[in-house]
């Protein structure tokens, strides 16, 4: 529909209601959970945005739904995190798009459960190629076109296992506290440049690993409200984090009114860590 008159152009207020827009933003494992939520509120913001994943057919789907949010030219890239070299290739192919990367969003990530007797190395070593060693790489990636363009934005979603430990998810616990420090060490080399570095830590989220969890729970002859009690108990609030909340967070750390918050890590977790 075309505008009644010039003073109700969406172009003309652009800038005021999507301060991000003209910037390249990339979300790993944008197709579901956080990630997904994470893709709706920076499209929302005016982003183009590039989301990666390993399964091109639920990137498809995603990207479908994005599209009918704004007008952002949207991209997908399969993506394997455990590889360097498809890092870089997908990195690449997303610039060579859309332009220069200037806001990273490291989202995905894997949290494996065992008990410490039987965590194995080939788990263990996993963990920390698709927790810490990814967001490495592809900060390493980026940061040159954020350099020439003159702004960046890297945000880390890390989690409250970041910042605190929790039993029978060690390599987890041990990946996502790396990624906070990886996080406090580039935002000091970066400070000086117009980059922000920043990690969000949320709670148990409502997301498919959570909802396994609960059902996981369910099988020793818990109910699901049971489940969800036991789940929540560290959270002051009672409850699971919503993705949208983590999402909120994010797109804040991305605004360019945020470029005196740097080397933060962000509890979104009801309290349970102050």
């Amino acid at each position: 529909m075309e505008p009644a008159n010039q003073a109700d152009s969406p172009k003309q207020h652009a800038p005021q209601a999507q301060p991000l827009a003209g910037q390249h933003a990339l979300v790993t494992g944008g197709n579901r959970g956080i990630g997904a939520a994470i893709a709706e509120e920076l499209v929302r913001l005016g982003v183009n945005l590039t989301l990666a994943a390993r399964d091109r057919e639920s990137l498809n789907r995603r990207r479908e739904r994005l599209s009918q949010i704004g007008p952002s030219a949207i991209s997908t890239q399969v993506m394997d995190l455990t590889d360097p070299e498809s890092i870089a290739q997908s990195h690449k192919a997303a610039r060579d798009d859309l332009g220069p990367i200037t806001i990273l969003i490291n989202n995905a990530g894997v949290a494996p459960s065992a008990p410490l007797g039987k965590l194995e190395l080939k788990s263990w070593k996993e963990t920390f190629a698709i927790n810490v060693q990814a967001a490495f790489l592809l900060s390493q990636a980026v940061l040159p076109g954020m350099q020439d363009k003159g702004f960046g934005r890297i945000v880390n979603i890390a989690s409250t296992a970041g910042l605190r430990g929790y039993p029978f998810v060690a390599g987890y616990v041990a990946s996502k506290h790396a990624l906070v420090g990886l996080t406090r060490a580039m935002a000091l080399e970066l400070a000086k440049a117009p980059i922000t570095v920043n990690a969000v830590c949320p709670g148990y989220t409502e997301t498919e690993i959570a909802l396994n969890a609960i059902a996981n729970i369910q099988k020793s002859g818990k109910t699901e409200a049971e489940a969800r009690a036991i789940l929540t108990r560290s959270n002051p609030q009672g409850r699971l984090v919503q993705p949208e909340e983590v999402a909120a967070t994010v797109a804040w750390l991305c605004l360019p009114s945020s470029c005196a918050v740097t080397g933060q890590s962000v509890a979104v977790a009801g309290g349970e860590v102050m």
